[in-house]
């Protein structure tokens, strides 16, 4: 396959970024999105030319890092599919094809395709985390979780912070990964001593990163590699009323 990529480049978080044009000849269909530009810096690197930086790490759809937007498409056009598992084989040859950064002013671009996310660490800062003690690993038999509840956490638990559903929604809202991170301890036992607390502290803490609100488009769970639904917003709605009342 050869392709033609328009790619944001910008040499740091002050200067100003435009899109440049590379050609990528002979890609192969069975190559990762990710390994695809692992190729076209290499080139770029033999001809003497600063690579194009972008965010990856464990490159198995796990570590949230690979966060490029593409042809408008958070993670591309697949769903359900993070960019390191992200094809070419969903490509034609011939194609044209725009990589850029998640533009939302929470995520300040750092370089290139690389943006900061520390807005979401300061999120689970503020309560995502259980603090009471538990002493050793129980047995998992030993403590009884409805199904529908286990369920419903692990469902939360597999967001993977990526940031995909900030930067497809159009008011920029934090809201899915919140509700993910507060739903998925909302749903266990070892949650329910600081839920109310947790929901307060980490709503609180989105509101002052510069987030936009939630109006519930969908693009969220439309975009989330992991399909994480919307309804965890509902539930963090929901306790975070709670929390109001009873404070």
């Amino acid at each position: 396959m050869n392709l033609k990529l328009r790619v944001w480049r910008q040499a740091d978080a002050r200067a100003a970024g435009k899109m440049v044009e590379y050609d990528a000849p002979d890609v192969s269909p069975d190559m990762s999105f990710l390994e695809m530009l692992d190729v076209v810096n290499e080139r770029l690197t033999e001809d003497g030319q600063d690579p194009i930086a972008f965010d990856h790490d464990c490159r198995e759809g796990i570590c949230g890092s690979c966060s490029l937007m593409i042809n408008g498409t958070a993670h591309g056009p697949m769903k359900g599919t993070a960019t390191c598992q992200l094809h070419m084989r969903s490509f034609k040859d011939g194609d044209l094809i725009n990589v850029e950064p998640w533009r939302a002013k929470a995520f300040p671009v750092i370089r290139d395709l690389v943006v900061d996310r520390s807005a979401f660490d300061r999120i689970i800062g503020a309560g995502g985390y259980i603090t009471a003690a538990t002493g050793g690993a129980q047995d998992a038999n030993s403590l009884l979780i409805p199904k529908v509840d286990a369920d419903a956490s692990m469902d939360a638990a597999a967001c993977i912070g990526c940031g995909a559903c900030v930067a497809a929604c159009p008011n920029a809202s934090a809201s899915l990964f919140t509700a993910a991170k507060v739903s998925h301890l909302g749903h266990l036992p070892q949650g329910q001593p600081e839920r109310y607390r947790r929901v307060l502290s980490m709503v609180s803490q989105m509101e002052l990163e510069d987030f936009g609100g939630c109006t519930l488009y969908g693009e969220c769970q439309e975009a989330c590699p992991k399909e994480i639904s919307i309804d965890n917003i509902s539930t963090m709605n929901r306790d975070y009323i709670m929390a109001g009342v009873g404070s």
